[in-house]
């Protein structure tokens, strides 16, 4: 799976020199983030105007529609991650109130599928990581404070500075003991 500065996504196979599928042309908001959901059958793509698409990969027309597309985000989403089976979504990135990190229920309409926003990091959220055995989000913001979520209980647990800049990455190991951070510095 692409994605591109000029807001184009295509999927290619390995062994095909020829894309499988464009879903989405250029001339959209750049791409910031696309994973693929832990089934394999969904590909997400969140992008610099706030939004979150969400397509089946199963495709087999040249130019699907998402299935699920909205606004998560004000000015824009960073980052994002499915969160079970990707019924529920978690996004991390800037809006006008500082509901900066969101969770969302996909099976429900969009007027309603906000299920929590938490009001966190100044300026943006840039970077997400889920911890499943933990039900923990980690986030990483645009002044390098990191932000730990207990997504069953709806609250921050703990917030600390770990860069002078933004974070750009987050990476957990696989038994969730520690998490790294890297940053724009």
């Amino acid at each position: 799976l692409t994605g591109a500065q000029d807001g184009s996504v295509r999927m290619f196979e390995w062994t095909r020199p020829q894309q499988l599928v464009c879903f989405q042309q250029a001339g959209n908001a750049r791409v910031t983030r696309m994973y693929f959901n832990a089934q394999g059958n969904k590909c997400g793509v969140a992008d610099g105007e706030g939004f979150l698409s969400i397509w089946q990969v199963n495709q087999t027309t040249s130019n699907p529609k998402p299935y699920l597309s909205w606004q998560c985000h004000s000015k824009t989403t960073s980052d994002f991650a499915f969160i079970t089976s990707s019924s529920l979504v978690a996004t991390s990135g800037q809006s006008n109130d500082n509901r900066n990190v969101c969770l969302w229920d996909t099976l429900v309409s969009s007027s309603n599928n906000l299920i929590h926003a938490f009001t966190c990091h100044d300026h943006g959220a840039t970077v997400l990581q889920y911890a499943p055995k933990h039900q923990l989000l980690i986030s990483g913001g645009r002044k390098g404070y990191i932000c730990i979520f207990d997504i069953r209980q709806r609250q921050i647990l703990f917030t600390f500075q770990a860069h002078e800049s933004a974070v750009k990455a987050l990476a957990l190991d696989p038994s969730e003991d520690y998490f790294v951070t890297g940053s724009a510095e």
